[in-house]
């Protein structure tokens, strides 16, 4: 079973590195994600350097074995890899997005999403759809990430961005299962615990909107909510993932960068891994960026198969999370 669909890898440099090249030969790839800043060398000097360049990059990508996707993290304002100092197209921020008229809002979009598909990027980890439930939130609303405290006009953005992206063949992946507007804590340091956060109208807005968006994905965030799982965040929880699976049964579920701090503290990214593919989550997400494991990545989905052929894992799980894989590469990879 070609194990690597289920992985998006991120990788340090302007080229594809050899262990990229060699894992994909081995396992298969689902996706790479691209960064433009690297935590290693807290420099913009990571995969991101001009159009043209990745352009190229996008291209020596594509043509690995088993064809993966390539991610990025285009949100707009603080959170968009592609710069206008880099040469590419403006991106407000969410909640400046938000205020703009109805075919300012189109022609933003329009220009982002076509530069993408010409640059070679299948899938926008975009829109967030978390509601501005707490304007202090380090993570979300303090850094104007959310449209809108108002779920409509969230639920309207988000529209929009699908129908632009839908005409540019752009995937997205709606943002961060099961809302994490109202979290105190920023999610990259420790696990959030949004118990007393989470309103049932922002669970319900995952429900709504993934079926309709292009690509129809959800990231997975690390979230603790006791009510549906007292031990486990999100990405590692068969309750909270059942839940949600059982509303979206053909959703791609990606989970969130799994090197992130609450999840390294608990478990270490070899066994938060295999306990997330366990839960139900299809793709994991492993940056490299946060830290350096590139040259750990082979392990980690040698680790993946032994478990199942262990029956750890669930082998007609698996195939069902590759297939899901599948037909996002057939829709956007074309």
């Amino acid at each position: 079973m070609p194990i690597g669909e289920l992985f998006i890898l991120g990788f340090f440099g302007r080229t594809v590195p050899a262990w990229l090249k060699q894992f994909a030969a081995r396992y298969g790839l689902g996706g790479a994600i691209l960064f433009d800043y690297s935590c290693r060398t807290q420099q913009y000097d990571n995969n991101i350097e001009s159009p043209e360049q990745v352009q190229r990059l996008c291209v020596e990508i594509a043509a690995l074995p088993s064809g993966p996707m390539v991610f990025i993290d285009q949100e707009g304002g603080l959170v968009r890899r592609l710069k206008e100092s880099r040469g590419f197209a403006p991106l407000p921020s969410a909640r400046e997005f938000n205020h703009l008229a109805p075919d300012r809002k189109r022609a933003i979009l329009d220009a982002s999403f076509a530069e993408m598909r010409q640059l070679g990027i299948h899938y926008d980890f975009a829109p967030v759809v978390d509601v501005d439930d707490n304007p202090d939130n380090p993570n979300i609303g303090r850094i104007k990430r959310s449209f809108s405290a108002n779920i409509a006009e969230v639920e309207a953005n988000a529209l929009l961005a699908s129908e632009v992206a839908r005409a540019q063949r752009i995937g997205l992946c709606l943002k961060h299962f099961p809302g994490i507007g109202g979290a105190v804590v920023d999610s990259h340091q420790e696990f959030m615990d949004i118990s007393d956060a989470l309103r049932d109208e922002q669970e319900e807005l995952f429900y709504s909107l993934a079926p309709r968006m292009f690509g129809d994905a959800v990231l997975v965030s690390h979230a603790i909510v006791r009510q549906w799982d007292n031990d486990r965040p999100m990405t590692l929880s068969a309750a909270g993932l059942g839940r949600l699976r059982k509303r979206l049964p053909d959703t791609l579920l990606i989970t969130d960068d799994m090197q992130m701090q609450g999840l390294q503290k608990a478990l270490g990214t070899r066994e938060a891994s295999l306990q997330s593919l366990k839960a139900g989550m299809d793709m994991l997400c492993i940056g490299n960026n946060l830290f350096d494991q590139e040259l750990e990545m082979a392990a980690v989905a040698e680790y993946v198969e032994q478990s199942l052929r262990d029956g750890i894992l669930s082998g007609s799980a698996i195939e069902k999370s590759i297939a899901r894989v599948a037909k996002r590469k057939a829709l956007l990879v074309a």
